[in-house]
């Protein structure tokens, strides 16, 4: 089976509660939420809100930025998320990339390195307070004294953990110990603080995945793979539409038809590219953006289907 979660964020009450129903309604499997204080709404007020009108849907933030939140107090966010929706809350951890966010709240932003050991920190020291246990961290990276998340506990015993990341340790890292291991295909940080150059050939899905499985050696499930995907376009003029992201992107109409990072053609191209990615790459899940909704919704069912 593949599964498709929807990214999205609320302009106002009405219209998010209404994006929620139908997102549950047309089959996706989640319903997600990005992290950029100051740019969209605050994740867990949001999803919290779609919680209530949802029954089955699960709940998470794609990812939060552990740059810029604490472990005691996102584990509490997650928490309550998964007390209030019956079990449904998800965490999604990645190392945070736009520098204007670390210095809102008083930080420079590392050097790649200290921003991967800061998530890993963040990541370890958030999943430990979910799981009940006492956190105290003395690092450069992350300090932590006696932290216990005493109350709300979760409704189950165990929050799943997707990793959003294209960089190499941090994917060693979520082989080893996430649940869903989220390929970004993005690289360097552009100008912006937000777009990046992205890495969506072959030979770079195939070293990312390399990593991967190099972290998940000697576990019993490896994680799943989830590819976080920019464009979705249904069509019948795939090259047409394929051709628009060539300046933006510096790959080919054929690279781009090829990777799990857009998806574009008629329903059964797109089916087949699902597939194709399944045999090929090992992906199973999807995260696409608000206007692939209505587009994937007509046909989910049979995306859902492929093996």
């Amino acid at each position: 089976m593949v599964t498709f979660s929807l990214q999205a964020s609320p302009s106002d009450a009405a219209g998010w509660a209404d994006l929620a129903r139908r997102t549950e309604s047309a089959g996706f499997d989640a319903l997600s939420t990005a992290d950029h204080p100051g740019a969209v709404a605050t994740p867990f007020v949001a999803l919290a809100a779609a919680a209530a009108v949802t029954s089955t849907i699960g709940l998470g933030s794609y990812v939060s930025n552990a740059g810029v939140r604490e472990p005691m107090l996102l584990a509490a966010d997650v928490a309550t998320l998964d007390l209030l929706s019956g079990g449904r809350a998800r965490l999604g951890i990645g190392a945070g990339h736009t520098p204007a966010e670390w210095r809102a709240v008083g930080r420079e932003r590392p050097d790649v390195a200290g921003r991967v050991r800061r998530c890993i920190a963040v990541a370890e020291a958030t999943r430990a307070l979910l799981d009940g246990e006492e956190v105290t961290v003395d690092t450069p990276e992350l300090v932590v004294h006696g932290a216990r998340l005493a109350q709300p506990r979760p409704v189950r015993r165990r929050i799943p953990l997707t990793v959003g990341t294209a960089n190499s340790a941090l994917l060693r890292w979520a082989g080893a110990h996430a649940d869903v291991v989220g390929l970004a295909g993005l690289g360097r940080t552009l100008p912006d603080g937000y777009a990046h150059e992205v890495r969506w050939r072959e030979a770079d899905i195939e070293a990312q995945l390399a990593q991967v499985a190099a972290g998940a050696e000697g576990r019993a499930e490896p994680p799943e793979l989830e590819a976080l995907v920019q464009k979705v376009v249904v069509t019948d003029d795939a090259e047409g539409a394929a051709a628009e992201l060539v300046a933006d992107t510096g790959l080919t109409v054929a690279e781009l038809l090829a990777t799990p990072f857009v998806l574009i053609g008629t329903e059964d191209e797109i089916v087949a590219a699902v597939a194709g990615h399944r045999r090929r790459w090992g992906v199973t899940r999807y995260v696409v953006r608000t206007e692939a909704l209505d587009p994937l919704g007509a046909f989910l069912p049979r995306l859902n289907a492929v093996d």
